[in-house]
């Protein structure tokens, strides 16, 4: 069988501005035989950047870096399938927290802002009461905690009470919580804010498991809950209707070897008509506004310009006579000629660059000549 216990502590967490998402991902645990759990993190990470959501959106938390390891056997290179058909590490990765950096102190403090001045703003989750939050977790973990490398531990209670800042500072809303670690389904058991969206790999008592082994890198390089949750996502583009309820329906027991669970309850809205790009991509939803009516100040005086045929007849001007448009309350009220004026500006001032110029350059020429003769 594909069965390995799971290892592993890992994060993600995203933040939506505006139907623009931002991801945090964190990978907490170290070692290399925790490689799987930095493609987990790794796997959404590129997911989510597939479906639109930009590096500036968001934070990747890597406790070890398995692609620099001395036993990778394809340095520079994470894959998640014993084919190596993908390389999730690459070219264009941004880790924002690494080694040592990524703590249960960090964390919290990126998922509530509570940071120092002196964090840089590409460190922050910077989130409002428009954003939808993605928090993925992975790693170690029991009833009701999940282990930070092997030092310390993040509990249930602390992510709720974290959730509960966020919701009380606006800095979300609507959250969608995902893990996939060993009694997942006990992280959000203590959950209270409203607006949180919630599931897991297994439930209490129950170990979730790694998905395959690769030969030539020698460990498990994908975790089963994650590896067929990136499938499914594999068929969603920016424009996807699928919704989260669709997601859900995918879980299949045969294939993950756990019962995955959903926590509905604080979440507000049919699970049909929250889809999976609210909280996995990025689209901007642009707002056409209509056109403002143009109200001159003293309609009199328009309606006398226009009468009087200064407007109608202004394509038969020259230059010359353009300047004897009236440049009083009839034109600064009237927008059509404002911008032949405007457009005249231009050109005069086009003009007078160019003489100007020119001038400089032949006395220039004038003054070298002149210092050449006296020599």
């Amino acid at each position: 069988m594909r069965l390995s216990p799971n290892s592993l502590t890992g994060m993600v967490a995203a933040g939506l501005r505006t139907r623009i998402t931002g991801l945090c991902s964190f990978a907490a645990s170290r070692y290399w035989f925790n490689y799987r759990h930095m493609a987990n993190a790794l796997g959404m990470y590129r997911t989510v950047k597939r479906l639109g959501i930009p590096d500036s959106n968001i934070i990747l938390m890597l406790a070890d870096d398995a692609a620099c390891n001395a036993r990778n056997k394809f340095p520079g290179c994470v894959y998640a399938n014993p084919g190596r058909h993908l390389d999730l590490y690459g070219d264009n990765i941004e880790v924002d927290y690494r080694g040592y950096e990524v703590t249960v102190e960090n964390f919290l403090r990126v998922l509530t802002g509570r940071m120092d001045l002196s964090v840089p703003r590409s460190k922050r989750l910077l989130t409002d009461d428009r954003s939808n939050v993605f928090v993925y977790m992975t790693g170690h973990g029991g009833n009701e905690f999940l282990k930070f490398q092997d030092n310390e531990e993040i509990s249930a209670f602390d992510i709720a009470d974290a959730f509960a800042q966020m919701w009380q500072k606006k800095r979300y809303n609507e959250i969608f919580f995902m893990i996939d670690t060993c009694q997942a389904n006990t992280m959000y058991s203590k959950f209270y804010s409203p607006n949180i969206l919630a599931t897991g790999s297994s439930e209490i008592h129950e170990n979730s498991y790694s998905y395959e082994n690769d030969n030539d890198i020698g460990v498990a390089v994908i975790d089963s809950y994650t590896h067929y949750i990136l499938e499914f996502m594999e068929n969603i583009n920016k424009t996807s209707q699928t919704s989260m309820q669709d997601l859900f329906d995918s879980y299949n027991f045969d294939k993950i070897h756990s019962h995955p669970g959903v926590r509905t309850d604080l979440f507000h809205r049919p699970l049909h008509s929250a889809l999976v790009t609210d909280f996995f991509g990025g689209v901007a939803q642009a707002e056409v506004l209509p056109p403002i009516p143009f109200s001159p100040r003293n309609t009199s005086e328009s309606e006398h310009i226009v009468e009087s045929g200064s407007m109608l007849d202004v394509g038969n001007h020259t230059d010359g006579g353009l300047s004897d448009l009236p440049l009083d309350g009839g034109l600064s009220q009237t927008p059509f000629l404002a911008a032949l004026a405007g457009a005249k500006g231009d050109v005069l001032t086009r003009k007078l660059r160019a003489w100007g110029s020119s001038a400089l350059v032949i006395a220039l020429v004038g003054y070298v000549s002149v210092k050449r003769s006296s020599y």
